[in-house]
């Protein structure tokens, strides 16, 4: 009995060892899928939003251009992250999560700044609410899809592919990170010709805003579909 005893305790401990390193190998594999490295460059994007914010009311010639190396890099990464995650299947439900959240304050911290602080141009005095507009309607629109997406997916499948990204919101980012590029590198004053930077600017933000607004509409148009059958 007493070999028996002892054979039995052995095997506890051993179960219990095997169970124990089940249990780390799959802590660790989900702290690996926690910190993949899209994941880490999109926290780097949201490390950078109060970078942003400080080099932006910086009166130099270098604050302008690190507040623009900023946005860039933010924008740069924005793709690169999505590209890594596909090629090298590192996507991850928290990368998921955390990439939009990352985007949305980029872009809604560069509207803010911008309207805050306008650029020294006539235009601006005459017509005080031309960046205001396309701000409001940008992050309106994408306060509402958040809340939207969140709705959708407490629902059906369904729901959740009619509120899917398409091809519409995609040139809506692409034009709406072009034009606030513009519009921040515009505030150097060595550059040539400020007025046509700051034109061609504001003109592709009412087209980005017009985007949003478009896409937000054929979201709704969707999910109106899918709640009628």
């Amino acid at each position: 009995m007493g070999s028996e005893d002892k054979d039995h305790h052995r095997k506890d401990w051993s179960s219990a060892g095997e169970s124990n390193g089940k249990q780390s190998q799959q802590h660790q594999r989900l702290s690996n899928k926690f910190l993949t490295l899209p994941t880490i460059l999109t926290l780097g994007r949201v490390a950078a939003v109060p970078l942003l914010i400080s080099t932006f009311y910086v009166d130099s010639w270098w604050g302008t251009t690190a507040t623009t190396s900023i946005f860039i890099a933010a924008a740069i990464t924005d793709w690169l992250d999505g590209y890594i995650a596909r090629k090298m299947r590192l996507g991850s439900a928290f990368g998921a999560f955390l990439d939009p959240v990352a985007d949305k304050l980029m872009v809604a911290a560069t509207l803010v700044l911008l309207c805050t602080r306008p650029l020294d141009i006539g235009i601006f005095g005459q017509v005080p609410w031309l960046l205001t507009v396309p701000a409001i309607a940008i992050i309106g629109r994408e306060i509402t899809m958040s809340a939207v997406r969140e709705w959708a997916a407490s629902q059906d499948t369904k729901l959740l592919e009619a509120v899917a990204v398409n091809n519409l919101g995609k040139w809506k980012t692409a034009t709406q990170m072009t034009a606030l590029t513009i519009l921040l590198a515009a505030r150097d004053s060595s550059l040539g010709g400020p007025g046509i930077f700051v034109a061609t600017g504001v003109a592709l933000l009412y087209i980005s805003a017009g985007l949003a607004v478009w896409s937000l509409v054929v979201y709704m148009s969707k999910i109106w579909r899918v709640l009628l059958k």
